[in-house]
């Protein structure tokens, strides 16, 4: 009977680390909500109360119920970007174009290193491009025209081997293009 005891113990605390996981992307994810408004009941299901945001409208996970996809664009999502949302260390793609979004993008957005596709065009995000976007060593696609962004395009953004496409047009942006961007070896539209 102990060998049974000792079984189910050891099961139930190998199952604590996914469980905290999933508690820490819930909260992030949560944590973004709240900085929000949106019409028709879009973010009905993202309850604090429920640890698995793998069930929540617009939210897609991997089979390890990691979330790896946030699909928000077109609501009229009005509000500002959280840097709660730089701590989904499996988010690939980020698809928050065509909204109302303002503010400044959060820097903790580099932290997402697994990030292929980030979508912030059509939004009303203003400030600069911050420069920690140059971690995002996965990123194929960055889109973050239609902004009211301003300053100098980071030259760390040279730093994106795998970028395929870039957009940052109708923007506020100043100054030459990076000379950085020469390493842009995989880029197709710029």
């Amino acid at each position: 009977m102990s060998g049974l005891v000792f079984l189910s113990v050891l099961f139930l605390l190998l199952q604590l680390p996914l469980s905290s996981l999933s508690n820490s992307e819930s909260d992030a994810l949560y944590a973004f909500r709240k900085g929000l408004s949106a019409p028709d009941h879009i973010f009905d299901s993202w309850d604090p109360s429920n640890v698995d945001p793998c069930t929540w409208f617009h939210i897609l996970c991997d089979s390890n119920n990691h979330v790896v996809r946030i699909d928000l664009y077109n609501y009229n999502i009005v509000g500002t970007l959280s840097p709660e949302l730089g701590r989904l260390p499996y988010l690939q793609y980020l698809m928050l174009n065509g909204n109302k979004l303002s503010g400044k993008i959060p820097p903790e957005l580099g932290n997402l290193g697994n990030l292929r596709s980030m979508d912030l065009s059509d939004n009303q995000l203003e400030g600069n491009i911050p420069v920690s976007f140059g971690n995002l060593k996965s990123l194929k696609f960055l889109m973050l025209n239609g902004n009211k962004l301003s300053g100098k395009i980071p030259p760390e953004l040279g730093n994106l081997g795998n970028l395929r496409s870039m957009d940052l047009s109708d923007n506020q942006l100043e100054g030459n293009i990076p000379v950085s961007f020469g390493n842009l070896k995989s880029l197709k539209f710029l």
